[in-house]
């Protein structure tokens, strides 16, 4: 390939190892990648890049002292939850209780939360060396639509996977969740087939899909679960969903259903290479050999299933099996933080902890934060660096203190030492990061707003009478 006046190509270059995750899994010394328009045109060695893309330029950016990579991939967020980290009552329950101390707060979201929790969620993201996520939005109180979070995440640009979730069984009928925060089920589907004809681009390289995403066998019925699968395929689209999470969760389903959180999953069609299920803890040998022989994919939380007391998930046994695995940083009111890079070296520390030195690799835990989530999201064209594929790569710069002394394997130090931000960050060919800094972005009036959101909403929650 040659560059053409019309599109200039960014050239990457210097940097101590590239790491391709391609089909070879190469990591290159020396490394350097030339970015064309939106994809990426050439991967090798510095010393190889062809003449004609350095001659004609329009940025060439030398990263020595960096670790280049693909942008991590995360399949599993609710960004709204970042208006109530650490809220006191909810920080010392496991799963059940700690969402019934939660839904009060939430009914009080409006669509300007969403928004900026939102831009702030991907903010952070972007900087932990995120260029992929998905984000599970589950209840629209007070004129809220997912509308609202996709339009605030082009205003970010990074690629997103805007899952409609849903709430439809409230406690009345036997679920969790409060009345005030369900949806009837018609509406829920019919606001789904909306978005999907609004938002929905299933092109290669894509910026933007939609997800249909009923919450969790605790609050919506078999009907939409059903529903919501007809749907999907109907239009093209991926489905998503919480599973298996805890013991709580088990025992839920066994007794509304008599079956397993798997078997549910199987009976109600909601297993096959377009499905993933987030968490997954308490996933049996059964489930998992089901997960197999499906391609259906799970999105692992390890902060988030640590925080909540849900125990750690079978993923060497998952990936053994040949689960589809991803990572995810879950809600920021139950990890209280979404560093993807963190989330990685959480990944390998608690698999380590539950199943012997052995159980996973860095490299092992890099995968999963960048291939195994594109596969987990349905994409072919993220998760690797080669040509034709998605123009999204990260740079970490190592020549901090936290790095002093692993020039060795700069590759496994990435997630062996303490995690950093990225220090380049470019998504769909563009450079979003720069030194560490967000480019288009403001970041302190927003997390100015973020702040006020938070106060305001957390407050109107403890004297509803007086807001």
């Amino acid at each position: 390939m040659h560059p053409t006046d019309e599109r200039r190509p960014l050239i990457l270059r210097h940097a101590d190892v590239v790491v391709t995750m391609d089909a070879q899994r190469r990591e290159i010394r020396d490394g350097a990648v030339v970015v064309d328009g939106t994809a990426i045109a050439w991967v090798g060695a510095s010393a190889d890049i062809p003449v004609p893309w350095l001659a004609n330029a329009a940025e060439t950016i030398d990263l020595h002292g960096h670790v280049l990579l693909p942008g991590l991939v995360n399949t599993h967020h609710h960004m709204v939850q970042s208006l109530t980290r650490a809220v006191p009552a909810a920080q010392d329950a496991e799963l059940f209780g700690w969402l019934e101390n939660l839904y009060g707060l939430w009914a009080g979201l409006t669509p300007e939360m969403v928004r900026v929790s939102t831009q702030t969620a991907m903010a952070e993201l972007m900087l932990s060396g995120c260029t992929t996520t998905s984000d599970h939005l589950y209840l629209f109180p007070n004129g809220s639509r997912l509308d609202d979070a996709i339009e605030a995440a082009d205003a970010m640009g990074m690629r997103f996977h805007a899952a409609r979730g849903s709430m439809s069984v409230g406690r009345s009928q036997g679920g969790l969740p409060p009345d005030s925060v369900v949806e009837r089920e018609q509406h829920i589907l019919a606001d789904s087939d909306r978005l999907i004809t609004r938002w929905h681009d299933p092109a290669r390289h894509s910026m933007r899909r939609i997800v249909l995403a009923p919450c969790s066998p605790f609050s919506v019925s078999r009907d939409l679960m059903r529903e919501s699968a007809v749907l999907a395929r109907a239009r093209g689209v991926s489905l998503h969903t919480h599973l298996a999470e805890n013991d709580n969760d088990i025992a839920y389903s066994r007794e509304k259903f008599s079956m397993t959180p798997a078997e549910y999953a199987e009976d109600l069609g909601w297993v096959g290479r377009d499905v993933w299920h987030a968490h997954c803890v308490k996933l049996d040998a059964a489930g998992i050999a089901l997960f197999a022989r499906t391609g259906t994919g799970v999105a692992h939380c390890p902060c988030s299933n640590m925080r909540l007391g849900s125990g750690i998930a079978p993923i060497r046994a998952m990936r053994q099996a040949g689960v589809p695995v991803g990572l995810g940083v879950d809600g920021s009111a139950s990890n209280d933080g979404a560093h993807m890079l963190g989330e990685a070296r959480q990944a390998l520390l608690l698999q380590r902890v539950g199943h012997g030195p052995a159980a996973m690799t860095a490299r092992e835990a890099l995968e999963i934060a960048t291939l195994g989530g594109a596969q987990v999201l349905g994409r072919d064209d993220i998760g690797a660096l080669a040509p034709g594929m998605s123009a999204d790569l990260v740079a970490f710069d190592l020549r901090g203190v936290t790095h002093a002394g692993a020039g060795h394997d700069p590759v496994a130090a990435l997630v062996f030492c303490h995690a950093i931000d990225v220090a380049l960050s470019v998504i769909n060919g563009r450079v979003r990061v720069r030194e560490g800094r967000l480019v288009d972005v403001e970041l302190a009036p927003l997390l100015t707003r973020h702040r006020d959101l938070a106060r305001s909403l957390y407050e109107a929650a403890r004297h509803p009478h007086t807001a």
